[in-house]
């Protein structure tokens, strides 16, 4: 059975390899070593910032900045027009760097669209939108002369929306299909396995954050994981049967602490979808009208965001009332509880979200329960 294990990193194992499409390896051969994929170095991006990782695409290699999207099951990459005259001066480098196709030897164009272009099929049920320069070139993991996996005519999507302000790296095995289910294009995470360069489909990730330890960066191992960084337990969760949303969990209680108060914040149990593309967390009217209650936030229909003024974020400083999760699989009397100290969720909104700099709480007013999800504020602590 898949599993996942929380605390300390997010751990997802596939065990069904064959279901994957992915070729058996001769048993006499040794198992290649897991690939440790080191963070940037840099936090990004206009709604964190989060710790990013670097890739390059093309040759000559040319270096952006992405985050991991453990949804996605492509590379994105922000096309030139993703920075417009109306953009500020740095606009390329607040987006992580430029990719520009045309500079590349190695490019080659997705010519089942006269014009490569392509619906972008992430988030799309939250309302995200946007279309990508689709096409296949080389793409290593890591800076220049980090040693990290490199591979040739892999998927890469140039992108211009904001929606998306730094491009991602996709964790998601599933391959692609342009054209239809017949003439799937493998997905990075397959050829690597295909290729004998990672020993599983698995793969272990977490966010990192700036509040603690003077900052820690985010962790990613692909084809296993990072045993110091994860603990072990006796709950296991099945992958849901819809794809799109395969990392799902249960939700059975949220609660916050302060001093020695403690307050509920779900009235029921949940099914969310854990999907680190989004910092957001999407959760029922009625359990973010509880939030509203207990952190004195308030949403502004404006910008669509619930904004945190000064006075308040002292204030919530002064009490640092901690969250936690408290999640279960369902099948089983097995609980494990993900704790989220108050500094998870003291985050800063930029240009474009937001005109002026402003401090946000990542929580997001669920239309209906295909958008309950657990975002990547939440994956600073699991």
């Amino acid at each position: 059975m898949p599993f996942i294990g929380y605390q300390l990193c997010f751990f997802v194992a596939l065990t069904a390899l064959g279901d994957a499409g992915v070729r058996p390896r001769e048993s006499s051969l040794p198992l290649p070593a897991p690939i440790v994929v080191p963070a940037s170095q840099d936090f990004d991006g206009n709604d964190g910032p989060w710790s990013s990782f670097a890739v390059q695409v093309g040759n000559p290699p040319q270096n952006a900045k992405v985050l991991i999207s453990t949804a996605g099951y492509q590379t994105w990459v922000v096309h030139p027009q993703g920075c417009t005259p109306t953009d500020p001066s740095d606009c390329a480098i607040l987006r992580g760097g430029n990719f520009i196709a045309e500079e590349s030897t190695t490019w080659t164009n997705n010519t089942v669209h006269e014009n490569s272009t392509f619906t972008l099929g992430l988030e799309k049920n939250l309302g995200y939108g946007g279309h990508g320069l689709y096409g296949y070139d080389r793409v290593q993991l890591g800076w220049q002369g980090s040693g990290g996996p490199s591979l040739d005519h892999q998927i890469v999507a140039g992108i211009a929306t904001k929606e998306f302000y730094l491009g991602v790296f996709g964790l998601t095995p599933r391959p692609t299909n342009f054209t239809n289910f017949n003439n799937p294009i493998p997905s990075y995470m397959e050829n690597l396995k295909i290729q004998s360069l990672i020993p599983s489909l698995s793969w272990s990730y977490t966010a990192g954050n700036q509040y603690r330890r003077n900052k820690v960066l985010a962790s990613l191992t692909l084809g296993g994981y990072d045993a110091s960084r994860f603990i072990p337990n006796e709950i296991s969760f099945a992958f849901n049967d819809v794809d799109a949303r395969d990392l799902t969990v249960i939700d059975d209680r949220i609660s916050v602490t302060s001093g020695d108060e403690t307050t509920s914040l779900l009235s029921s149990s949940i099914s969310a979808f854990v999907d680190s593309t989004i910092p957001y967390i999407y959760l029922p009217l009625d359990a973010c009208q509880m939030f509203e209650t207990t952190f004195g936030i308030t949403w502004d229909n404006d910008v669509q965001a619930y904004i945190v003024k000064d006075t308040l974020h002292s204030l919530l400083q002064r009490r640092n009332p901690a969250i936690t999760f408290t999640l279960t699989n369902g099948t089983a009397e097995m609980y494990v509880d993900i704790k989220l100290p108050y500094a998870a969720f003291d985050l800063i909104a930029q240009y474009p979200l937001m005109v002026n700099t402003t401090r946000y709480f990542p929580l997001m007013r669920a239309a209906n329960d295909t958008q309950y999800t657990i975002g990547r504020t939440f994956l600073q602590e699991a």
